[in-house]
């Protein structure tokens, strides 16, 4: 088998769809698997939907899932350039090989004509009329029109494009990795347009000549394209590269969590969970779309639940590192059918991926997400015990906020009114007298604490459940948290003492 080689083409219009990501993984596992190459090939040939920033926002999201391309526009190689854009001068001649060779043909009909053949051919069977075999002699191209009068057309500089010629009555077959064999019926496809009138080419062109010159052996993009299958096969034949054509494997759909549909950002949005890698801010619209990353999503995790949703190795693992991946994934035992995307499973794996890692390994990774609150810098040694004691507890990076703001900053009493209820002055009294004694305890620790605690109840009359649950809202503000001495022993004496009086002094 000559040299593995496999791409990650997509266009530069936007925020990095999961699914996007997944064709990556997929790409770049069967790669690393097969000592081979993965390239990154950025598909800017339609530059009216090209916006600014997205190909620098593509790269930075390969980076922070850590599938780094061995060849892209940023690192060279040896097949650049690598943007489309770049190439348009190796198109033209392909296109113009096949016009030559009678496999494509000039079209000279202007967006007005062919809306108005649309229009003419519109009936209730025919919603969508195309410009295929059975329009093509209706209209102004190469095939309906004189040698003379064509030749005339190109040299007065009449703008054109360049259609294939799509055979009739033909079947196109070819296997797939995943689905096997798969055929098409040419009648059925309609004459896609390969070169604009603006010299660039169309996907379908680019695609075919790309993966040539740079001699694609494996092809792996999502079932959507299934459709534009037909007329790249017969590119590869027509150019007279049938033999070196890539093999091809079209991922299945990621689908919405109800199973109806592909996954979008709209139904993201609706539900409340990110479809995107990275935060995208469209500059067109400079609206924001949440993603994986920004809300505290470990890129390992991120990966692993990628790696599985549509794909397993027989057994009943769900946790894989990298090199676990590397090792056994297998395009073969990829699912032909749509993989459901669940958030709640997709949290589950962070969950899982947080609680493997070290506090010292957190704390980077934690830090953003507390400092961004607060006016100070962080105390590292403080966090590493904070991570330490609410891990646990911690589903994505952002919930270390959420689950320990108390442990950095003074809290808002929501739950004051619960201590309120049963608030008398002997639970008073208890709290006065246990402060006082703070300053005999001679080692600030959670255990320390507690046996005074517990002491102090005694002398007051009180049972341990009477006084626990105010003395967490006087710490937290609220009903949960971890143990509350160790909230108490992490606050430090001074803070406690003040969260406590504040309550006593709002109690009169």
């Amino acid at each position: 088998m000559s040299k593995v080689r496999v791409r990650f083409a997509p266009s530069p219009t936007g925020g990095l769809h999961l699914g996007g990501v997944r064709t990556v993984l997929y790409n770049y596992l069967f790669a690393r698997q097969h000592g081979g190459d993965f390239i990154l090939r950025i598909e800017d040939t339609d530059q009216s939907r090209y916006v600014p920033g997205a190909e620098e926002y593509i790269v930075n999201c390969l980076q922070w899932c850590g599938l780094i391309p061995d060849e892209s526009p940023q690192k060279g190689g040896e097949y650049a350039p690598y943007r489309q854009s770049e190439r348009k001068a190796l198109y033209k001649q392909y296109a113009q090989q096949l016009v030559d060779n009678g496999y494509a043909y000039y079209a000279f009909d202007t967006p007005q004509e062919i809306e108005e053949m649309r229009k003419k051919l519109h009936t209730d069977t025919n919603t969508n009329p195309q410009y295929d075999h059975n329009t093509r002699r209706q209209m102004r191209n190469s095939l309906s029109l004189s040698k003379e009068k064509t030749a005339s057309l190109l040299e007065e500089g009449t703008p054109y494009v360049i259609r294939i010629k799509m055979p009739e009555n033909e079947t196109v077959n070819f296997t797939d990795m995943i689905r096997g064999d798969v055929s098409f019926d040419t009648n059925l496809v309609d004459d896609k347009v390969l070169l604009k009138a603006d010299g660039m080419p169309t996907y379908h062109l680019a695609v075919v000549v790309d993966d040539y010159l740079m001699k694609i052996s494996h092809a792996f993009r999502g079932e959507e394209w299934l459709p534009s299958a037909p007329v790249h096969l017969l590119l590869w034949k027509y150019l007279g590269w049938e033999k070196h054509m890539p093999q091809w494997a079209h991922l299945p759909l990621i689908l919405k969590p109800d199973g109806h549909g592909k996954l979008s950002k709209r139904d993201g949005d609706r539900l409340g969970f990110p479809v995107f890698a990275m935060n995208w801010t469209d500059p067109r619209t400079n609206e924001t779309a949440g993603c994986f990353r920004e809300m505290g999503f470990l890129p390992e995790a991120f990966v692993n639940l990628l790696a599985v949703l549509g794909w397993n190795d027989g057994t009943e693992q769900e946790l894989f590192s990298m090199d676990e991946l590397v090792k056994k994934f297998s395009i073969s035992r990829v699912h032909k059918g749509g993989a459901k995307f669940d958030f709640e499973k997709a949290k589950w794996f962070n969950h899982q991926y947080i609680q493997q890692k070290t506090e010292e390994e957190l704390l980077p990774l934690v830090t953003p997400f507390i400092q961004q609150h607060l006016q100070t810098a962080l105390d590292q040694g403080h966090l590493r015990s904070v991570i330490a004691l609410i891990k646990d507890r911690c589903t994505l990076l952002s919930d270390f906020w959420q689950q320990g703001h108390f442990l950095f900053a003074t809290p808002e009493m929501k739950e004051l009114p619960a201590v309120q209820e049963k608030w008398n002055e002997q639970k008073k009294q208890f709290f006065i007298s246990w402060i006082d004694s703070f300053a005999t305890i001679a080692n600030w620790t959670d255990t320390e604490l507690e046996t005074s605690f517990n002491d102090c109840l005694l002398q007051h009359g009180l049972k341990k459940g009477d006084a626990l649950l105010p003395l967490r809202i006087m710490l937290v503000g609220a009903k949960y948290g971890p143990g509350v001495f160790h909230i108490a022993e992490l606050i430090g004496k001074i803070e406690t003492m003040s969260r406590i009086r504040s309550v006593i002094e709002s109690l009169k």
